[in-house]
């Protein structure tokens, strides 16, 4: 728990921290006290005593050690709850980051793809023929509209000198 609680955010992490330590001490106390209670129970005389000071006492401060171990209970049970809620938002984090490098991965591949097949290039290289094409049509073009005009001036002064020629005589 103490590594989990350390990877958490700074403002969840401190609390978290503050609880696991005030947990262990409680633990620690818990252990001694059962550990010197393990020991006054193998000890005749001090069972003896225990019985003989009376029921009240050995009640009130086994009322008050239940108490304790239920509250320490209960904030253990609500970090644990805390715990695997951070557990599971950290899931869906890393199944999020999944997902968007596999859609970066598809994404690169599509552009080296791109890339490498040279396909690019080659429409470069038809758009500059066509080009190329286009143009040389268009001067053929202009030079065909000029001959024609040339021969159709030719035809008409040749038409207009026949008909002189011919109405002057």
């Amino acid at each position: 728990m103490d590594l989990e609680a350390r990877s958490l955010q700074p403002n969840v992490k401190a609390v978290l921290l503050a609880k696991l330590r005030e947990y262990k001490s409680d633990l620690n106390n818990l252990k001694s006290e059962h550990k010197r209670l393990a020991s006054a129970n193998s000890n005749q005389a001090a069972r003896d005593d225990l019985l003989e000071s009376g029921m009240a006492d050995a009640m009130s401060v086994s009322a008050n050690q239940r108490g304790r171990l239920m509250m320490s209970t209960e904030r253990l049970n609500e970090s644990s709850d805390g715990i695997k809620e951070s557990r599971r938002t950290m899931l869906e984090t890393e199944e999020l980051g999944v997902s968007i490098l596999q859609d970066l991965h598809q994404q690169r591949q599509s552009l080296l793809h791109a890339n490498d097949t040279n396909k690019l290039h080659g429409v470069d290289d038809n758009i500059s023929k066509s080009k190329k094409i286009l143009t040389n049509m268009s001067r053929r073009m202009s030079r065909n509209k000029w001959i024609i005009s040339s021969i159709i001036v030719v035809l008409v002064v040749a038409i207009a000198l026949i008909l002189y020629f011919k109405l002057s005589k």
